[in-house]
């Protein structure tokens, strides 16, 4: 069985003391979080505290972006090695907020995929389509250009140990969230295209979460789906309590 993943994608939110605070209110009992992988996904001035924090707590630190160089004059930039020495294991790739407002193509989000894994980082990469493309009925082919555009030259054996992220845009942030149905018929779809270029192995083991507008009264109805596997959280991680309902169902539900 693939074990649930449950991403807090903070974006531009806390300050520091909020990033503790969020920390310093996680149960004491750590069982949760060894059924259950979560990653936290911290802005990154806030990297480096949450590590500290998170100390212990079996809960996993990722970056929200990098850059595919090591190093050099990339203003504003972070490097995987930077990531790495934050304490990060996981990095988002390609979240459509980046694919949208900041123009990052299908080859440059490859560039990060194949740098992450290269440096011992997950990928998360997000992929989905826009609530146009959903109407003109070109859902699957959207999902299909930006996954094998995105996994260019990736080996079988590492896409195995990837996740993918799929948000359709219409759904994040806005309150309107994909029905469980409607979820599990693309995320199913999304394996088969997995299965098909890079085989059967790498697509069971590929776990594929769901992400827009998830919440605790919402999750249970994704997790019990057959094809998804966790969730990436958004504004509801922005809260510790609601996070940790949404950890919880997890739990229960694989």
């Amino acid at each position: 069985m693939r074990q649930p993943v449950i991403g807090a994608n903070w974006k531009m939110h806390k300050t520091l003391e909020e990033a503790r605070a969020f920390v310093a209110a996680l149960p004491a009992d750590r069982q949760i979080f060894r059924r259950v992988e979560v990653v936290i996904f911290p802005p990154f001035t806030a990297l480096a505290a949450i590590k500290e924090a998170l100390s212990g707590t079996g809960i996993k630190l990722g970056a929200q972006n990098m850059h595919p160089a090591e190093k050099g004059a990339f203003t504003g930039e972070i490097s995987p090695l930077m990531l790495l020495d934050a304490g990060c294991s996981h990095v988002i790739v390609g979240h459509s907020e980046r694919r949208r407002i900041f123009g990052e193509t299908n080859a440059f989000i490859n560039e990060k995929v194949k740098s992450a894994l290269a440096h011992r980082l997950i990928p998360v990469l997000c992929i989905g389509e826009t609530l146009e493309e959903r109407r003109s009925g070109r859902t699957g082919q959207v999902c299909e250009d930006q996954l094998l555009g995105s996994l260019a030259g990736v080996e079988d054996r590492d896409v195995a140990g990837m996740v993918i992220a799929y948000e359709p845009v219409w759904a994040i942030g806005t309150g309107v969230n994909a029905t469980a149905a409607d979820a599990e018929e693309t995320i199913g779809f999304i394996r088969e295209l997995v299965r098909r270029e890079y085989g059967s192995k790498a697509a069971d083991a590929i776990r594929i979460q769901y992400g827009g507008s998830v919440k605790p009264d919402n999750a249970g109805d994704y997790f019990r789906e057959t094809n998804i596997d966790g969730a990436l959280v958004g504004g509801a991680s922005l809260e510790c309590g609601p996070f940790l309902e949404i950890v919880k169902t997890a739990a229960a539900a694989y």
